[in-house]
């Protein structure tokens, strides 16, 4: 079994980093730690005051890729410093959810993933994604027990639209099938457009249906390293309202936001969202 561990680390707790909305396939344990699947196998993560034992299936040659995922060379403690000058909402903010960390996920499987989200709720969108590995991705047994990667382009396109519809994606059958096709045949290229700035990302990004203005930010943010990407949705409308006095026009918040909270909007967004969710 491979192991990483990691000693003195601050700015970082479990409960906040997967359940603020970023990830829908991380489930919390009876002995308190997480198990998730993701690009390089499945992985166990347990906290102990300051020190986090990491293991899983994933190969010894990935430990840098996997301290990566968990965005362990970001600098919390500074960033937090910054959002919270002058700002006693976000001060509280940061306060309740001081140990979320973006987590960079997989660009693929977070369009499919935050495309299925719209309209929809956590443990439903949870479900919909295990459905759909289930169904068409690799499986790993671990701990004697069986995983399921999520599936390449390649491997859900093998799935028809009636086929996904079985899977309890509703509406959304036709947007995943249609975007699992374009990246296919190569008029999507999500490398590519990673490297884009954030504007010209999040423009390509909407021009596959079923990716909006929230689903768009949301794939950029937690996949591409868009730190300024601010999603909008029902909880960060009444942020912006409650905490800000702001309008609840998408374009004005965004705005707001962007003047505000600048490179690290997506930062400020995640813990605006946790302590609102949480709270209200």
């Amino acid at each position: 079994m491979v192991e990483i561990e990691l000693n003195n680390l601050s700015d970082f707790e479990l409960v906040h980093i997967f359940e603020c909305g970023q990830c829908f396939r991380w489930q919390k344990e009876n002995d308190g730690s997480y198990t998730g699947v993701i690009k390089y196998g499945v992985v166990n993560i347990k906290k102990d005051d300051d020190k986090v034992v990491i293991s899983g299936s994933f190969d010894a040659n990935d430990k840098e890729k996997i301290c990566d995922y968990f965005d362990l060379n970001s600098d919390y403690a500074s960033i937090k410093r910054k959002l919270e000058l002058n700002d006693e909402n976000m001060k509280k903010a940061i306060e309740y959810g001081y140990g979320i960390r973006i987590l960079n996920q997989d660009s693929w499987e977070m369009l499919i993933s935050f495309i299925i989200s719209a309209a929809n709720n956590i443990p439903r969108i949870s479900k919909t994604i295990e459905n759909i590995s289930r169904a068409y991705g690799q499986k790993i047994t671990w701990n004697e027990k069986g995983y399921y990667k999520f599936p390449t382009p390649k491997e859900l396109s093998k799935a028809t639209v009636e086929e996904l519809r079985a899977l309890n994606l509703g509406f959304r059958d036709k947007y995943v099938y249609n975007a699992t096709k374009m990246v296919c045949a190569g008029e999507v290229n999500l490398e590519e457009i990673e490297k884009m700035n954030y504007k010209d990302a999040k423009k390509e990004l909407m021009k596959i249906q079923g990716v909006g203005e929230k689903v768009a930010d949301c794939i950029l943010l937690f996949s591409m390293r868009k730190r300024e990407a601010f999603p909008v949705d029902t909880w960060i409308k009444k942020v912006m309202s409650q905490l800000y006095n702001e309008s609840k026009d998408i374009k004005k918040i965004s705005a707001f936001a962007e003047s505000k909270f600048g490179e690290y909007g997506g930062i400020a967004q995640q813990y605006l969202f946790y302590y609102m969710r949480s709270n209200f």
